[in-house]
């Protein structure tokens, strides 16, 4: 007895620690887990669900619901007729939700990603100075001559996604593409170029690209940086003047 109380009190038993999160987000932390061990690698399949509702100790419905987000999330596939396997994990199909939040954000949070693309951005266009091929770098030319060619919102944007496609592409890091793939969002940017039309900014941002054409050119990494940083951060302040009141 605690001598702290009253005699003839006994103290209040302590509430248990909730066990944290749902049982099927715990069913998703175990698959995950054997993925990253290695005991269930890329390609393979996955135990029936029966088996490994038993073996993780889980009810059947809670490992259906939690294959379902992981097939959802790109982790896990449903083959017909042979059942659930492990993708290749590729950084693609993993981060292609992340496309999602780019097309729902509004205001604040959509400056926030805007911030993150410029630092990755910046980055990747960096590394693409110094390993872009010879026919990246046409590639890359004959987008920016098609941009400069036309005054049309709609092939300007689709000349400009491949603009900066190839030269993410270019930097050689997967994960990177896919995560600013999902920031370069179709709709934000035809947003922005509609914009730009309006206010008659389209020669600053040719002028905008053309930098990063000629930093590329030279195989020169710094200048690669700043172009792209500074044509990403007019956006920035572009969006951040559409959010004043």
């Amino acid at each position: 007895m605690d001598e702290s109380l009253p005699q003839g009190t006994t103290a209040a038993p302590q509430p248990t620690a909730p066990q944290k999160g749902t049982v099927t987000q715990r069913a998703i932390d175990q698959i995950t887990a054997m993925i990253g061990e290695g005991r269930l690698e890329p390609g393979a399949r996955l135990p029936t669900e029966r088996d490994l509702a038993s073996q993780l100790g889980i009810s059947r419905s809670s490992m259906r619901e939690a294959i379902r987000a992981l097939t959802v999330l790109g982790v896990l596939e449903a083959r017909h007729g042979s059942g659930i396997y492990v993708t290749q994990l590729e950084a693609g199909d993993l981060l292609e939700t992340f496309g999602v939040v780019a097309d729902l954000s509004r205001g604040p949070r959509l400056v926030e990603l805007l911030e993150v693309r410029r630092i990755l951005e910046s980055t990747a266009t960096a590394l693409a100075a110094a390993r872009i091929s010879p026919d990246e770098l046409a590639e890359v030319e004959k987008h920016l001559t098609a941009m400069n060619a036309t005054d049309d919102p709609e092939e300007i944007l689709s000349h400009d996604l491949a603009f900066h496609r190839v030269i993410v592409a270019s930097a050689g890091n997967d994960t990177m593409a896919a995560i600013l793939e999902g920031l370069s969002s179709r709709t934000f940017r035809a947003r922005v170029w509609r914009g730009y039309q309006e206010e008659g900014a389209f020669e600053r941002t040719r002028r905008e690209h053309a930098a990063i054409h000629r930093a590329l050119v030279s195989h020169d990494p710094e200048a690669a940086r700043a172009a792209a940083a500074a044509h990403v951060g007019e956006v920035e302040q572009w969006l951040r003047t559409q959010l004043q009141p």
